[in-house]
């Protein structure tokens, strides 16, 4: 009875068996992706012993990752971040080349040896034409996000793993690699590819300006505050204004795809020439620019003009008279600038205040606060509420560029400064700042030898770049970030104590979200930002106290990822409720654990897998009413996702 209660749960398996041994294609078991990718991969016939090596050569994997350097080097600290959402699932965050082949990988030490074994590891090779259906390699194939999970796999020994890969496209819209994640296949989580996605869509974004550094880039949003976010929109245009490439959120924006927008032009996008833009640009001392599409949309833009177009062209005409005339913010500007931080806590109160009698006196604040808290927002408030708000604000996360990188990326460099030097050189991020505000993220990071350089640039107002004899002046603010205290590292030696002095002004403690008293008007300001203006969704009471109660270990960040996730899940719907909310923070906020069981009877955790036959024929029952669906199933038999999960794979495991 137990082996025909396990087949029903899991078809998958036997709808693969079956074409395998009698090329029946399954009807609704599967999706048409996977099915295209059994028939390639039968055609390939993988699968039969050919001979082929799983694991590229060790020097053709350096060769590969040389190629791929500015993929990987993009792609890194993104990946990182992406861990950080997915670490203790027994899990692993991998890049892949446009081959298949893994170029780098971070993964759970209890997940990384069982990994290992199927060559799921840098030099891996998981094109489909290796490794049969597989999320990288059928993702490439079919150049879409793609989620395989345990018996989908063509290759039986791979079922344990469960995936979730999508493409990386370059501006142009080819394909530069894959980004995945893979992990046990009984801890699969279903918001796993949403999270892939949009970390793909981060790596994707910064690529357009180092790829287009002759022509015109423009950022634009709806919303100003996206402007500098994963959602703004990107298009290149040449000199000429003729349309060159765009992301996916521009895409989305103007209403085309990839294809239609070929013969485009700036002015057939957006109801403006060229030359308006340029004099725009020249006359209006602010960063950002209100546009119009085509469509009759209002956007807010900001505009990097290419080193191949005369600066005199952009440059703002500001002389030494002039610019002491440059309109400073009043206080009730200063304070609608910053109240937009402020949803009622006590402790943000007393910061703005502080914030406040500081904002444009030329005093350099340092804001500590553990990772997550909103630093940078803060700081972006701070910039705007100060005299040099129409200047750039410029941020720089000391800890997340590589060591040999961060001198030229702060001080730049000239042509052949180094090999690999870009031809035209590099100004640098303070360069870049210069008039505006320089945000330094994680200072306490910063190699101790470059915190002499910076020193002098603070104190001299001057410049020089790497490989070059000239300097150049520079006149901007300073604010800093740690979520460590900088002053223990002066005590050990490894931070400059004249350096920190200079630094820190005053110094801003912000408060942990658990610290914080506007959790939910927080929580719902943030809901607002991700829906946007033109639709309302608001949280159950049941999540409203789940969210009083939760510990917040990753701070705002986290708060934002879990509702983005659960508006993701929650699809055309106006409440969200525990049934969006991902299993792991159900646990983390201690639901799920000790729950009744289906029968209403309290159940120990540790007796969740040892289910009775009436227990398993009334949750099949339930899966085959509700079409499978695991959120309307829980909600049917009254128990949470994550208990119906555990109980799932305790079915699996009995069988």
């Amino acid at each position: 009875m137990r082996k025909s209660v396990t087949e029903s749960l899991d078809p998958i398996r036997n709808a693969r068996e079956e074409f395998l041994s009698q090329g029946i294609i399954p009807s609704g078991i599967v999706s048409d992706t996977i099915i295209r990718s059994w028939q390639r991969s039968a055609e390939r016939g993988i699968g039969m012993e050919r001979g082929e090596s799983r694991c590229t050569p060790r020097y053709d994997l350096m060769e590969r990752r040389d190629k791929n350097n500015s993929l990987l080097l993009r792609s890194q600290p993104v990946m990182e971040n992406l861990y950080h959402e997915i670490c203790g699932t027994s899990s692993m965050v991998l890049l892949a080349d446009s081959t298949g082949v893994i170029l780098h990988s971070i993964g759970d030490p209890n997940f990384v040896g069982q990994a290992q074994k199927v060559y799921l590891k840098p030099g891996g090779i998981w094109s489909e034409s290796v490794n049969g259906t597989n999320a990288v390699g059928t993702a490439l194939e079919e150049q879409l996000p793609v989620q395989v999970h345990s018996s989908e796999h063509y290759i039986d020994k791979n079922r344990f793993l469960s995936c979730s890969a999508t493409p990386i496209f370059d501006p142009r819209g080819a394909v530069l690699g894959a980004l995945d994640v893979s992990g046990d296949y009984r801890s699969h989580q279903q918001h796993t590819l949403a999270l892939v996605r949009l970390s793909a869509q981060i790596i994707e974004n910064q690529m357009f300006a180092p790829h287009f550094p002759n022509d015109i880039v423009i950022s634009f949003h709806l919303k100003p505050e996206f402007i500098g976010t994963l959602y703004e929109g990107i298009a290149v245009f040449t000199p000429q204004g003729d349309f060159i490439a765009a992301n996916r959120c521009a895409l989305l924006q103007f209403g085309l795809d990839r294809f239609r927008m070929a013969g485009h032009s700036f002015a057939s996008l957006f109801r403006l020439g060229l030359p308006k833009l340029f004099e725009q640009i020249r006359f209006q001392h602010h960063p950002l620019l209100k546009l119009q599409l085509q469509s009759g949309a209002d956007v807010y833009g900001r505009v990097w003009p290419g080193t191949a177009i005369s600066p005199v062209t952009f440059l703002p005409i500001i002389t030494p008279a002039s610019k002491a005339k440059i309109p400073q913010p009043n206080a009730a500007e200063k304070q609608a600038l910053l109240n937009e931080l402020e949803l009622g806590d006590r402790k943000m109160q007393t910061l703005i205040a502080k914030a406040l009698k500081v904002v444009g006196h030329d005093i350099p604040i340092m804001i500590e606060g553990e990772s997550g808290t909103g630093k940078e927002l803060f700081a972006r408030a701070l910039h705007m509420a100060g005299p040099r708000k129409n200047g750039p604000f410029v941020p720089v996360n000391c800890a997340s560029i590589p060591e040999g990188l961060i001198e030229s990326e702060l001080f730049g460099y000239q042509e052949g400064a180094f090999t690999g030097a870009k031809r035209k050189g590099h100004i640098g991020k303070i360069r870049e700042a210069d008039k505006g505000t320089l945000f330094l993220d994680e200072i306490g990071e910063m190699p101790l030898p470059l915190q002499a350089r910076l020193l002098r640039v603070l104190q001299d107002q001057m410049v020089s770049p790497l490989g070059g004899t000239g300097s150049f002046q520079v006149e901007l603010s300073v604010v800093c970030a740690t979520n460590r205290r900088v002053r223990d590292a002066v005590t050990a030696g490894t931070f400059r104590e004249d350096l920190y002095y200079r630094l820190n002004g005053l110094l801003l403690t912000l408060p942990s979200l658990r610290e914080r008293e506007d959790r939910i008007a927080l929580s719902l300001k943030i809901l607002g930002d991700i829906v946007g203006a033109d639709r309302t969704v608001t949280l159950s009471p049941e999540v409203r106290k789940i969210f009083t109660n939760h510990p917040w270990p990753g701070n705002i960040r986290q708060m934002h990822n879990v509702l983005r996730t659960a508006v993701a899940l929650l699809g055309d719907g106006h409440e969200i409720t525990v049934d969006e909310l991902s299993e792991d923070f159900m646990e983390q906020s201690g639901q799920g654990k000790h729950s009744a069981n289906v029968c209403g009877k309290p159940s120990p955790a540790s007796n969740d897998s040892l289910l009775s036959d009436a227990e398993a024929r009334h949750i099949s029952s339930a899966l085959d009413r509700n079409g499978g669906n695991i959120a309307a199933t829980a909600r049917k038999l009254g128990v949470g996702r994550s208990t119906l999960y555990r109980k799932l794979r305790g079915l699996m495991t009995e069988s």
